[in-house]
């Protein structure tokens, strides 16, 4: 974990999107959180040591009207649209953590990958067993930040992403110029101010912050951070003070989460 030492910052105070304002004046004292999003290999050995069992792999509830593959066990997957198959996310029998995309996908040999398929119930059942806490909306975007009083785009002085996020037209054209289609592998782009990884782009991360969604058929809370399909034709979240709001019980193969602790003290000055 990566001390963030406390501070005050402006929340907001760069808005694309109606939610994301009014910009406003926060404090946060300083807090542990993971350097990293929550990987594959971690997450498979609080699985070892309890016997947990993410939402995907429970009964889904039986929703009236529901097609015969949303009652069994899956999760939502995002599909690259064609003539045939137009819609942008799928329902799929058998979607996890242990496979993302479906069966057909495995994490084996991606111990390092952030682990994803994590509805909000999963990512609160880790930070029991871990002993943290999800953060706050407010301490995940003064992380992000990484002590900068403004962010630039994800890109360097050359033009080369600096975090994985989607180039090109999405959905039907990804230039893929990070070197990723999909998830990568957690640190592999520069930390921010703060020694933390991927707090932009790879994935959606969990929040405790409850959030407002007049279609959900469920509470949500926010999600932060954008992920490798957010791209700046379409979305644009991959800022720190762009959220989201996500229902608790659905995972999709771009929501992972890091964690903080907020009881451990500071380093000694």
């Amino acid at each position: 974990m990566v001390w963030v030492p406390g501070g005050s910052f402006v929340m907001g105070d760069d808005s694309h999107y109606p939610e994301e304002g009014p910009p406003r004046s926060v404090t946060v004292k300083g807090f542990w959180i993971d350097a990293h999003e929550v990987t594959n290999a971690e997450f498979a050995a609080f699985v070892k040591a309890t016997g947990y069992k993410t939402m995907a792999e429970r009964n889904p509830p039986k929703l009236p009207g529901a097609p015969p593959e949303m009652l069994v066990p899956g999760s939502a997957v995002f599909n690259i649209p064609s003539q045939e198959e137009p819609r942008w996310w799928r329902w799929i029998a058998g979607a996890q953590w242990r496979h993302p995309a479906g069966v057909q996908e495995s994490i084996a040999g991606r111990d390092r990958k952030p682990v994803v398929q994590i509805a909000w119930q999963d990512a609160e059942a880790y930070a029991q067993w871990a002993g943290k806490q999800l953060p706050s909306e407010e301490q995940w975007e003064y992380a992000a930040r990484g002590g900068a009083a403004a962010l630039p785009e994800p890109v360097d002085a050359k033009g080369q992403p600096q975090a994985n996020y989607y180039q090109g037209i999405f959905p039907v054209k990804n230039l893929n110029t990070d070197g990723y289609v999909g998830r990568a592998p957690v640190g592999c782009f520069k930390p921010n101010g703060f020694g933390l990884y991927d707090m932009i782009g790879n994935v959606w991360e969990w929040t405790s912050a409850q959030g407002s969604r007049a279609d959900a058929s469920e509470p949500v809370n926010v999600i932060k951070g954008g992920s490798y399909l957010c791209a700046a034709n379409y979305c644009a979240r991959y800022r720190p003070a762009a959220r989201q709001f996500q229902e608790r019980g659905l995972g999709t193969d771009h929501i992972g989460f890091r964690l903080i602790d907020g009881t451990k003290a500071g380093p000694a000055s």
